[in-house]
Order: structure tokens, then C-alpha cells, then sequence
């Protein structure tokens, strides 16, 4: 892989287009760090990226930011330790998708193989899918974000979980859960010891913000709780809004 471009320091002199494609490079060749390696980062040469980005963040508000959410993201890179809950994400099959109906989802494959734990899962070709689903809403000017289910389902690897298959999932599961009471849930059906470090994240209430979003790039802030430390996450678009897409 080739190395990250290399911009001057003086980062408002670039193009905000230049920074976001500078950012995506560095966030791109840390595909092979580990948790700690993504938050060590955070702490340094990308602090003052994150900033300026932020300074130029065109949509302020969460109010104005609802419609150019929906649809279907990439997750790139984050510092968020759920994901790093269970081995063997595929990234190039994890989502984020975002309805209008004020539910959105986090899905990804998972196929580990390097576990003892999922060596038997792994050599009959089954891969486990997992998704955490939410509620988004905007009250007082701020982001409202509630944990409602957990699912997941072991998947023949061979059929790749396509964004329209993640989609379909999604959309099948929140028709079910609209048919129950307004509770959390959550799968007990994997090890004990990944259960209860879903359940450590599950049970919070979710702080979110977005340093900068446009219509095919988002750099997310949370907070799992007050005494965690903060994540970031960068996520490009995968398939849009048909009513955004039309508007161009």
C-alpha cells in the first residue's frame, strides 16, 4: 500500500476535499492496527485533522443532518470497542444504514478462523452476522440515541452479506420488533464471554455527534457512556437516498 499523502502543516491553506482524502488515506493504512494502535493515533498526528474538519462541518445541526444520513455507509476505520468484540470482521461487508423510520443499524460479517473458539464454526465455511440496531432522534438540538435490539445469525461465508441482503435483514427485523413491547433485546446465542461485553455496551445511552458530514463522508464522535474515553469513526457513503441522489 502506498503511503499517505503527505500535506503541510498549516491545514487550512488545503481544500476541504483535500483534507478529507488525506484523512481516508491515513485511516486506510491503519487497516492492519489494533485497537490501541487506532486510539494512540487519535492522540496525535490526527487531533488536528479531526479540528479542522470540524470547523468546516457544513450541516451544524443534527436537525439538518437527518436527511443526508439515510441510506447506506462504510465504515472505514473506528475506535469504537464493540467492534473489536469478535474476530474476524470483514470490512468490506460491515454497514451502517440508516431508515427513515428513525431506525438504523450496525451490521457486520464476522468469519475469525484464527480463534479456537470459532475454528469449528470457521472449517464449515459458516459466518456469523451480527447487527445492532437503534433509534435516532434530534430533541433539544442534540442527537437522541436509544439501544433497542441485538441480533445475529450464522450465514453460509460463501454468499457475501451484500449491502441489499443487510438491508433486507434489517428492514425484516425492526418489522418484527414493531410487533413487540418497547424493550431492549438481545441474542444470547453466541459464548458467554462476548455476551456479556455486548451487554456492557448495550446497556448505555450512546452519546453522538458529528464532527463533519456531507453527502458521501462523516467523521462520527460517541461516547458509550461519561466514564468511557471518546471514539471516532469515519464512514463513506455506500449507496445514498434515492431522495438525495435525485436532488443532484
Amino acid at each position: 500500500m502506498s503511503s499517505p499523502t503527505i500535506l503541510s502543516t498549516n491545514l487550512k491553506q488545503h481544500s476541504t476535499e483535500a483534507l478529507k482524502c488525506h484523512l481516508q488515506e491515513i485511516l486506510t493504512a491503519q487497516a492492519g492496527y489494533s485497537l490501541k494502535q487506532r486510539v494512540d493515533s487519535t492522540d496525535h498526528a490526527l487531533t488536528t485533522i479531526f479540528q479542522e474538519l470540524r470547523l468546516r462541518n457544513p450541516l451544524l445541526q443534527p436537525e439538518d443532518q437527518v436527511p443526508v444520513m439515510l441510506g447506506t455507509w462504510t465504515p472505514i476505520w473506528t475506535t469504537i470497542p464493540y467492534q473489536d468484540t469478535l474476530p474476524g470482521r470483514i470490512k468490506n461487508q460491515s454497514y451502517q444504514i440508516f431508515h427513515d423510520d428513525g431506525f438504523y443499524a450496525n451490521i457486520a460479517r464476522y468469519a475469525p478462523g484464527h480463534s479456537k473458539l470459532w475454528q469449528r464454526i470457521s472449517n464449515l465455511l459458516v459466518a456469523l452476522d451480527l447487527m445492532v440496531i437503534q433509534k435516532f432522534a434530534v430533541r433539544n438540538h442534540q442527537w437522541d440515541i436509544q439501544n433497542i435490539a441485538i441480533k445475529q445469525t450464522l450465514r453460509c461465508r460463501t454468499q457475501m452479506l451484500t449491502p441489499q441482503r443487510a438491508d433486507d435483514w434489517f428492514t425484516e427485523v425492526v418489522a418484527r420488533l414493531s410487533h413487540q413491547p418497547e424493550t431492549q433485546t438481545i441474542d444470547r446465542s453466541i459464548d458467554k464471554s462476548t455476551t456479556k461485553k455486548l451487554q456492557t455496551a448495550f446497556q448505555a445511552q450512546p452519546k453522538f455527534e458529528h464532527l463533519y458530514i456531507d453527502n458521501d463522508f462523516r467523521l462520527v464522535k460517541t461516547r458509550r457512556d461519561n466514564k468511557q474515553r471518546y471514539s471516532y469513526t469515519l464512514v463513506t457513503r455506500r449507496l445514498q437516498n434515492p431522495s438525495i441522489s435525485s436532488s443532484h
